[in-house]
């Protein structure tokens, strides 16, 4: 069918099929997000069966990151000029076709050429799909149309958990790649005929060596925020590697400004909603990684709790992460993003209190789904904020931005929590194993605290 015929409606009007879209193109961004917590719970089975050693292992995580967080900018300068629809397309099949070889993979080499090729897919569907969502709807549509895909993203990560230890106890860690087969094809095939066939925002040819001087710069950011979880900040490796990339950054505003075809306008980084919505979805996404983390270790290695349990606890914090994201996008075109901000970082300031003041479980669970729900309200905030005044031609690149700090985010928390929480992480028992975690959720409550403050002058006010 063809573009044309899948948009047929009143110039100017909405697109009839708009909120069926959303739900397609949630539905496939819940998969790359998923993919992230689920293999992480099926990386002991996938070891033992394929003979994996730590190394390997690391990388079928990083691997992914690397690839997904260092080509988001390309994929979403691909969606402004070749069309975001094309862009979604060709990101989900190759996902999809990268998933099923990683299920099928016998070995290492198999294994981690999968991982980085569904990285590649996720770096292209990931951006565009946003883009596709902020140019299918506007005003206080489009807040609630990022409120669901919000809810999907910030909910999918904690539900990884649940559906990670279900799957592997079940039919066994291929599965976890498996799965996305069947999804994406179904997602694939609707897509292809529903989605409307949005015009080209931008002119011009794909900026082939800026792309490649941002995707090594922001590559081996994000490596060295891996490696500072477990070597430590100032591990020579980790030094040089802050250094490269920014050397790298530096080379690539250099070539910026000198291309006849950029691959992003550089003024887009000093317009104050982009600053305000890249320092949210960062913070955002750094200390939801964090909770997680810590809540997992704790869950398992303080309280004993198995990874089957651990992903059931974790069902509360997934469904206040969505409830929390989907009531954003209702209530921020009246409260403003400024103020629904510091809101939500306070209500995850007293979740992460939580467990410091009370030990147990249930505090544990408590804490972190409340921590949860102001982090869910975030992503809103962080969308909206960035994306609410971005010209047409802009949108797929802005998006790229988002979901690259989005990574840089994750990457961050998850160096963090490893850093303040090491010793409490190794132990099992004894006086140690509790007091890191304390000192990690202290860390996480400061950060909250601080957000708050600095979010209350970066978000521009509301507008009456």
């Amino acid at each position: 069918m063809s573009d044309t015929e899948t948009t047929t409606h009143a110039p100017g009007a909405p697109h009839p099929l708009r909120w069926t879209a959303l739900g397609l193109l949630g539905l496939a961004q819940l998969m790359l997000i998923l993919d992230v917590t689920v293999v992480a719970i099926a990386l002991p089975d996938m070891g033992a069966e394929l003979d994996l050693d730590r190394a390997a292992l690391t990388w079928v995580v990083s691997g992914y990151a690397l690839t997904f967080g260092s080509l988001m900018l390309l994929g979403g300068r691909a969606a402004d000029l070749f069309g975001p629809k094309r862009v979604v397309l060709a990101g989900l099949a190759v996902f999809t076709a990268a998933s099923l070889a990683a299920g099928l993979a016998t070995g290492a080499p198999l294994l981690l050429a999968a991982r980085i090729a569904q990285g590649v897919g996720a770096a292209m569907l990931s951006p565009a799909a946003l883009s596709v969502v902020v140019r299918l709807f506007d005003g206080d549509e489009r807040n609630r149309a990022l409120g669901i895909w919000s809810a999907l993203g910030g909910g999918g990560a904690a539900l990884g958990v649940l559906l990670g230890g279900l799957i592997t106890a079940g039919p066994g860690w291929s599965w976890v790649f498996f799965v996305n087969v069947p999804v994406g094809l179904t997602v694939l095939v609707l897509l292809a005929r529903i989605l409307p066939g949005l015009p080209r925002a931008a002119t011009g040819s794909l900026d082939i060596p800026g792309a490649a001087l941002v995707a090594a710069a922001t590559g081996a950011l994000i490596y060295a925020l891996i490696r500072a979880g477990d070597d430590g900040w100032l591990d020579i490796v980790t030094v040089a590697l802050v250094a490269a990339a920014a050397a790298g950054y530096g080379a690539f505003t250099i070539w910026q400004r000198r291309s006849a075809s950029p691959l992003m306008d550089l003024r887009l980084l000093g317009r104050r909603p982009v600053v305000a919505g890249t320092f949210v979805i960062a913070v955002t996404t750094a200390l939801m990684v964090g909770a997680f983390f810590l809540g997992s270790f704790y869950l398992q290695n303080r309280q004993g709790h198995g990874a089957l349990m651990t992903g059931v606890l974790f069902l509360p914090v997934a469904l206040l992460t969505m409830a929390a994201a989907a009531a954003a996008g209702r209530v921020i075109g009246r409260l403003g993003a400024r103020l629904l901000a510091v809101l939500s970082l306070a209500v995850a300031a007293v979740g992460f209190l939580l467990p410091v003041l009370w030990s147990g479980t249930t505090a544990m669970v408590t804490g972190v789904s409340v921590a949860a729900a102001g982090l869910g309200a975030l992503f809103v905030v962080a969308s909206a904020t960035a994306l609410a005044s971005v010209a047409p031609h802009e949108a797929g690149v802005t998006s790229g931005i988002v979901s690259t700090f989005h990574e840089f985010g994750a990457s961050a928390g998850a160096a963090a929590v490893s850093s303040a929480a090491a010793t409490s992480i190794a132990a099992r028992t004894g006086t140690q194993a509790g007091s890191g975690f304390d000192d990690a959720f202290l860390v996480a409550t400061g950060i909250a605290a601080a957000s708050a403050v600095i979010v209350l002058w970066l978000i521009p006010a509301k507008r009456a």
